[in-house]
């Protein structure tokens, strides 16, 4: 005992005592602070209603805030332990004091975190992201605390550190070029309104085209339909076209344009026989009565030219035709009739005459859409021979033996090689 008692006596020895004991103290402040504080948040954070310290606890700001209690011991104790040299007694407490500075900014880190899930949840949340400025904060924030805990660690002023940026600010600015690219095109994306989280955003250079499912600072995540994902730099959002196509699902209608091709060598003028013939349509008899009207007026006042022919207007079949399929698109019942909708004639090609369909579903779901699409033309072909025209279709291989068949010969799909070999 008189052996332990004087080697207590010995400066170093309470030094070292005294350094193990506030070693002990940090560590049970650790473990005293990560019991108290996260058990006793766990359990106030599940009597209350409010959605903020749940989500304060789930990423883990209560949990970085315990982590500054050793630090702090180590801080403000070092003071305490008897015999310690002032160069050691600094370096220890900037050692701590830089610690504790890098645990309040993963607090306030976290805390951007929570604030950012939030946001997310709220109703403006799901379709405006500010992920974006939530980044760029942490960037500073970050880099700021870089700045701080160098500063300590080499007992240096920050202003210090920061005049010596001034030097290598172009390095900076080539290092950080697609950062500061992408917060120029974050803040004109938001203050814009040009793209919100869940809009279909078509862009062919990068092959997107889907549901916008993530805007962050540096990239836009797009889900193609194919349940691909396409990462696309948001800066390019600004610099490069895109196609957004919110402005159909805000008015929860989709374009139909799409052109049917009529051969050119069936269109022609209807004989009295055929206009009758076509009365049997409900669709088309306001339109051929007022017409027969119509054509019949302008023929008497052309006086003796009008008993020729070839000086009338006649209808054509045609013509009959694409008032036909305008009277049926007026009349659909999933067409949205608020919006364009007419059946008009492009010019001629060397495929036929093209008679395009435009107009506007009442839905935007794309199986209903494609539903009501093919509908529409599934008609349209099929009452084509009522009008006494066809779809223009290039020859096949069918075509082709037919037309070398011997004429009133069956040609069947087996038969028809053999015989056309022998023509030839």
């Amino acid at each position: 005992m008189e052996q332990i008692a004087a080697l207590l006596e010995q400066p170093y020895m309470r030094s070292a005592l005294g350094a193990a004991l506030l070693v002990l103290c940090a560590w049970l402040a650790d473990h005293a602070a990560k019991r108290l504080l996260l058990k006793g948040m766990r359990l106030l954070t599940r009597r209350t209603v409010w959605r903020w310290d749940d989500a304060f606890y789930e990423h883990g700001v209560f949990k970085r805030l315990a982590q500054m209690a050793p630090t702090l011991i180590i801080q403000f104790g070092i003071r305490l332990v008897p015999g310690v040299p002032d160069k050691v007694e600094l370096i220890v407490r900037n050692i701590a004091l830089a610690g504790t500075v890098l645990a309040a900014v993963l607090t306030i880190s976290a805390v951007l975190n929570a604030l950012d899930a939030l946001y997310q949840a709220t109703e403006q949340g799901r379709t405006r992201s500010i992920k974006g400025y939530v980044q760029l904060a942490k960037i500073v924030l970050f880099v700021v605390g870089a700045i701080v805990v160098i500063a300590l660690l080499i007992d240096r002023s920050p202003l210090l550190l920061l005049s010596g940026l001034g030097a290598i600010s172009a390095v900076l600015l080539l290092v950080f070029k697609d950062t500061i690219l992408s917060l120029v095109a974050s803040i004109q994306i938001a203050s814009n309104d040009m793209l919100r989280v869940g809009d279909w955003i078509t862009m062919p250079q990068f092959n997107a085209d889907g549901d916008v499912i993530d805007i962050a600072l540096h990239t836009v995540k797009v889900q193609n339909w194919d349940k691909t994902v396409t990462t696309i730099p948001t800066w390019r959002l600004i610099s490069d076209s895109y196609k957004n196509w919110r402005g159909m699902q805000d008015i929860g209608a989709r374009r139909i344009k799409r052109a049917l091709v009529i051969d050119a060598s069936s269109v022609r003028f209807l004989d009295d026989a055929e206009q009758h013939d076509l009365h049997r349509f409900n669709l088309l008899r306001d339109y051929l009565q007022s017409k027969r009207e119509e054509l019949a007026r302008w023929n008497r006042e052309l006086g003796e030219h009008g008993k020729v022919p070839v000086n009338q207007r006649r209808l054509t079949n045609l013509g009959v035709f694409r008032a036909y399929a305008q009277a049926y698109l007026q009349a659909h019942p999933e067409i949205e009739h608020r919006q364009t909708c007419m059946v008009r004639q492009l010019d001629p090609t060397s495929t036929g005459i093209p008679m395009e369909i435009y107009c506007f579903t009442a839905t935007t779901v794309w199986l209903e859409y494609e539903r009501i699409q093919s509908d529409i033309f599934d008609h349209l072909l099929a009452i084509l021979p009522e009008f006494g025209m066809a779809a223009y279709q290039q020859p096949s291989g069918v075509d082709v033996r037919h037309a070398l068949a011997p004429a009133g010969a069956g040609v069947s799909e087996r038969t028809a090689p053999v015989q056309a070999d022998k023509i030839a």
